[in-house]
């Protein structure tokens, strides 16, 4: 009897051992250094294009299309939104700095007196969880090359912050 309980805490620790370092390994594959957001957490995904939907779809379109002739002023001098798909621009910046132009606006965060946008500042409108959950799903929108570009993009941007 002794010898079976030896052998079954063995196993156990084994087994527990085993399954720690498959999971420790699973996570290893998934980040993605510079990363903030997650197209692949389907739970945030989902939680992002309801808050999209009602947040940012009245001005960057249902469907991420942006409005439309975005590229050039309207007559109140102010670029119009662009789109959010894989026609825009959205997927040229790393997350930190979609982050940071959407919680504290382009003027504070790049620094640049005097810059006027129609873009709302979400810093006391949304949480930082729902900011990274609308360009999760976002990105989720994406064709798997540029989300891998993007990737990239975050994983250069870190690797130059870190040195």
């Amino acid at each position: 009897m002794e010898n079976f309980r030896y052998y079954l805490a063995a196993a156990l620790l084994v087994i527990l051992g085993g399954a720690g370092w498959w999971i420790y390994q699973g996570q290893q594959v998934v980040a993605k250094p510079g990363a903030l957001f997650f197209p692949e957490d389907i739970q945030l995904v989902a939680k992002g294009q309801e808050l999209y939907g009602a947040r940012c779809a009245a001005c960057h379109g249902v469907n991420l299309e942006g409005a439309a002739d975005w590229k050039t002023p309207g007559a109140d001098g102010l670029l119009p939104a662009p789109p959010h798909d894989e026609t825009g621009h959205t997927w040229h910046h790393p997350d930190e700095m979609l982050f940071g132009i959407t919680k504290f606006g382009l003027a504070e965060f790049a620094n640049l007196e005097n810059f006027k946008t129609n873009m709302p500042i979400y810093k006391n409108i949304m949480s930082d969880e729902e900011i990274i959950a609308v360009f999760s799903y976002i990105k989720s929108t994406w064709p798997p090359e540029i989300q891998a570009g993007h990737d990239e993009l975050n994983r250069r941007n870190f690797e130059a912050k870190s040195q």
